[in-house]
């Protein structure tokens, strides 16, 4: 059976209608597997830099590279430096389409990046925590930057999850170590009571999955056998990850939304493992089946969870089909196809 039969219906056409450029150029290069220079690619590539939310994104920006408010970017939410670039990446932006994209990515490595390679709310060190850390990785790393900053800021990821080499958040003094928010290894959280937490887990992961193996450090390939482990801990159709001071898990879990910023669902979780390889695992089988479910006899997916009115973009009504929460879902079931 391929991926498409795995639909209630065709999506795919009304992904390429040419009245969403953005949402079609992702549907051509991750759904349809465009090569690069393919003719057609490029120029839905050039049409979704210049209409819609990516154009309209890099209009906001000022001509420093920074949005709202100079600094680190981490607030005001959802409209500084942090979520933009965020969104930028999940829309499919590229620094080799606009510079100003380039210049973006620059700012936020200059002014949100400490010398020990952690991706901080407030520009020092202490100021690390995983979700960020990941979302930052993983958008980068999209985006197409190569800064041998980010190599770095990996590595410190890394070294977080597996907890070689830092001191407790305790030792004050020791040059290398945790911190309140990322408070210890596998995605120990000062948000989650200090137990670990799975929407970090998840971003960390997310990360790692777009650096091809070969090209992943000794250091980095322990760390995703650790965040696997810890993703794979549970079935993840039920998240009951720690849950800190709740008794049970988000139901935002079980909320599919665009674009996805801290907080994490079962949706980007599967993403993260069936890019790390892991797509023809047993343990997915419920996830992937609530995924399936939540389709429409369209094979369309709903907006469910949304940052409407709280960034630069809207990206339609929820609880109505959406063609960006379908792309995500298309791009997870197409790299693991139900047998026949």
């Amino acid at each position: 059976m391929t991926w498409q039969e795995q639909l209630n219906g065709d999506s795919l056409t009304w992904l390429l209608e040419t009245n969403s450029p953005g949402v079609r150029y992702l549907a051509l290069r991750d759904l349809l597997d465009r090569i690069p220079d393919d003719p057609e690619l490029l120029a839905a590539r050039t049409a979704a830099h210049i209409e819609g939310p990516i154009a309209e994104i890099l209009s906001q920006m000022d001509a420093e590279g920074y949005w709202k408010k100079a600094g680190p970017g981490y607030n005001p939410k959802y409209w500084s430096s942090v979520w933009s670039i965020i969104t930028l990446a999940q829309l499919g932006a590229a620094v080799v389409v606009d510079e100003r994209i380039a210049r973006a990515c620059a700012y936020i490595l200059d002014h949100a990046f400490a010398a020990g390679g952690q991706f901080t709310t407030s520009g020092a060190p202490s100021g690390t925590i995983d979700c960020l850390q990941g979302n930052l990785c993983a958008a980068l790393l999209d985006l197409g930057i190569d800064d041998p900053r980010l190599n770095k800021a990996l590595e410190w990821m890394a070294r977080t999850v597996t907890g070689e080499g830092l001191a407790p958040n305790t030792e004050r003094r020791a040059p290398v170590r945790y911190y309140a928010g990322n408070c210890g290894p596998d995605f120990a959280c000062g948000a989650n009571n200090k137990l670990p937490c799975a929407w970090g887990g998840v971003k960390v992961m997310l990360a790692f999955s777009k650096i091809a193996p070969q090209r992943r450090t000794l250091l980095m390939e322990k760390a995703v056998d650790r965040g696997v482990d810890f993703l794979f801990s549970t079935d993840p159709a039920l998240a009951d990850y720690p849950m800190g001071w709740n008794d049970k898990p988000s139901r935002n879990w079980w909320k599919f939304g665009f674009p996805v910023f801290y907080v994490t669902d079962l949706l980007q979780n599967v993403d993260a493992l069936v890019g790390l390889g892991y797509g023809k695992d047993p343990r997915l089988t419920n996830a992937l089946n609530l995924i399936r479910e939540k389709q429409d006899g369209q094979g369309r997916w709903p907006l469910e969870y949304s940052y409407t009115g709280k960034t630069w973009v809207d990206f339609g009504p929820k609880k109505e089909a959406n063609k960006w929460v379908t792309v995500r879902a298309l791009r997870v079931l197409k790299q693991v196809p139900c047998s026949s």
